[in-house]
C-alpha cells in the first residue's frame, strides 16, 4: 500500500477525545489532526514522539492532516491508522504475499453477511472453474506491544471484535472458510498473542473460534513514510 504523497513529519503534543491530536509541524506551527484509531493506543501517545501524517487534497476538509504513524525510539515506525490494514491486506492478497489466501480470482470488499455485519474481504472462486469454499476474511489492526518482540491485541475492551469471531464461526458452520487476519503495523515483533488482562473475553473467544475451525493468521509489516507492505508471517501464541 503506497501513500499518494510522502508523509509529513511532526511532533506529538497530545492525543485527546480519541480521534484528535495536537501536533507541532516541521515549520514550528501547531495544529490539530485527525486520529483514525478508536483504541487506547497504549504506549503511543507520549508527548514529544515524532509522528507521520498524510495530507488530504480536499480543501473542504476541516482537518486536512491524518495521523498515520508514530515513531518510537527503540521500535521505529508504528502504524496507527486502523483503516490501512484492509488496504494492506487487499494489496498483499493481490500480490500473492499471503500463501494461505492465494488462488482466488475474485476479491470483494465490505460484503454483507451474518446479522447486520460486513466482512472486510470475501475471496471467491471463478464460477466457471472448479469450485472451492469461499474465504471470508476479517482483518484487525495490531500495534500494541509490551514485551520485546510480542505483538498483542486488543489494547482496550472490544465487544465488537468478539461479535466478529462468533460470525466467523457461523461461516465455518455454513461450509466456507473463515479467516481472522491480524496485521501488525510494526517491524519489531516476532510473535503474536492476545492481551487477556486487558480484555478478558477476546482471547478465549479467539481460541474458541480457532477450535471451531476459524483460521488465525498474523503478518507483520514493513513501514516507510512512502509505503506499508506486508512483510512476514508471525506465529500465534494461544
Amino acid at each position: 500500500m503506497r501513500f499518494k504523497t510522502p508523509l509529513e513529519r511532526g511532533t506529538l503534543i497530545r492525543r485527546y477525545k480519541r480521534f484528535l491530536a495536537d501536533v507541532t509541524l516541521a515549520d514550528g506551527t501547531e495544529t490539530t489532526i485527525h486520529v483514525p484509531n478508536p483504541g487506547a493506543m497504549l504506549g503511543l501517545t507520549e508527548p514529544g514522539l515524532p509522528v507521520w501524517m498524510s495530507r488530504s487534497p480536499d480543501p473542504k476538509r476541516k482537518l486536512p492532516l491524518t495521523l498515520e504513524m508514530i515513531e518510537l525510539p527503540d521500535a521505529g515506525l508504528v502504524g496507527v491508522n486502523t483503516m490501512n490494514p484492509n488496504r494492506i491486506g487487499e494489496a498483499a492478497i493481490a500480490e500473492g504475499r499471503i500463501a494461505e489466501l492465494s488462488g482466488y480470482p475474485i476479491l470483494r470488499r465490505e460484503v454483507r453477511y451474518d446479522e447486520n455485519s460486513r466482512i472486510d474481504i470475501l475471496l471467491q472462486s471463478d464460477p466457471d472453474a472448479l469450485q472451492r469454499p469461499s474465504a471470508w476474511v476479517e482483518i484487525k489492526n495490531v500495534h500494541f506491544n509490551r514485551m520485546p518482540g510480542l505483538a498483542e491485541f486488543p489494547d482496550c475492551k472490544t465487544e465488537r471484535a468478539v461479535k466478529h469471531l462468533k460470525a466467523l464461526e457461523r461461516v465455518v458452520d455454513a461450509g466456507d472458510r473463515a479467516v481472522m487476519l491480524f496485521i501488525v503495523q510494526r517491524m519489531d515483533c516476532t510473535a503474536f498473542t492476545t492481551a487477556d488482562d486487558i480484555d478478558k473475553a477476546y482471547g478465549p473467544a479467539l481460541r474458541q473460534a480457532a477450535s471451531h475451525g476459524v483460521e488465525v493468521l498474523c503478518y507483520s509489516c514493513h513501514l516507510t513514510p512512502k509505503a506499508i507492505r506486508l512483510d512476514r508471517a508471525l506465529p500465534w501464541r494461544p
